[in-house]
């Protein structure tokens, strides 16, 4: 019965320490990935030029994910992606209405679009010229989308600087509709996502926001600074 008694308590012992490591690895792997989802977007707000800064339209650079339009299990999954690595974002997407900030990355697998929004495959790349699409769940990061209006602002910040537009269109179309994705020569981003918002089940349509560029404020950063002082000084040199 000793031998018993004691045999139990090992079992006891390792179940309880196998659960405490368990547990701290969740923990860990929990952490780890949402201290990167701020720092993607962290990343971004480093060392900022002030021209840029003072250009920005008052949106602030929150790193809070507001769930209170989302749906649970939509919550449940993003909670669940911060486990997963991440390549850095492509862009960061604003829009102040809705008080948006998004990172913005490559494709629109199911992981992709629970972690954040995605680039479509086929339209224009993000600081090429063209209609950049990208794609958003209607029950989580996008569903703010219903309450934007035409003349609205949004903005796409990349490392190269700050692209503004203007909403010039919102439509429902049907779930096949891919017209709303040509390619333009001119630079438009066309934010895609399921509609009804609310709709139980596979949503059969698709809700269209697209804008037109505004303006663009270009980034200067410290190398490009010191490079443009050492060419400035140079030619300095040989005027003197």
């Amino acid at each position: 019965m000793t031998t018993w008694n004691s045999n139990l308590k090992r079992v006891e012992l390792l179940l309880f320490l196998s659960g405490v490591v368990l547990t701290g690895v969740a923990v860990f792997q929990y952490l780890g990935g949402r201290i990167y989802s701020r720092g993607a977007i962290a990343r971004f707000h480093a060392d900022p030029p002030s021209q840029v800064m003072g250009e920005r339209t008052g949106l602030g650079s929150a790193t809070q994910v507001d769930y209170s339009l989302w749906s649970p299990k939509r919550v449940e999954e993003y909670k669940a992606s911060l486990a997963g690595h991440f390549d850095q974002p492509l862009a960061l997407l604003r829009v102040e209405r809705i008080r948006l900030e998004v990172p913005v990355f490559e494709g629109t697998s199911d992981l992709v679009l629970n972690r954040g929004v995605g680039r479509i495959a086929g339209t224009a790349r993000i600081g090429e010229a063209g209609n950049i699409g990208i794609a958003g769940h209607r029950d989580g990061f996008f569903r703010g989308l219903k309450d934007v209006n035409v003349g609205d602002t949004m903005e796409l910040e990349t490392v190269a600087g700050i692209q503004i537009y203007v909403i010039d269109f919102i439509a429902v179309v049907e779930r096949d509709d891919t017209s709303v994705l040509r390619n333009k020569s001119f630079p438009e981003l066309t934010l895609v996502t399921c509609f009804p918002f609310y709709f139980v089940g596979r949503a059969p349509k698709r809700y269209i926001v697209r804008a037109v560029l505004r303006r663009e404020i270009r980034t200067t950063n410290e190398s490009e600074k010191a490079s443009s002082q050492a060419t400035a000084s140079r030619a300095k040199g040989v005027t003197q």
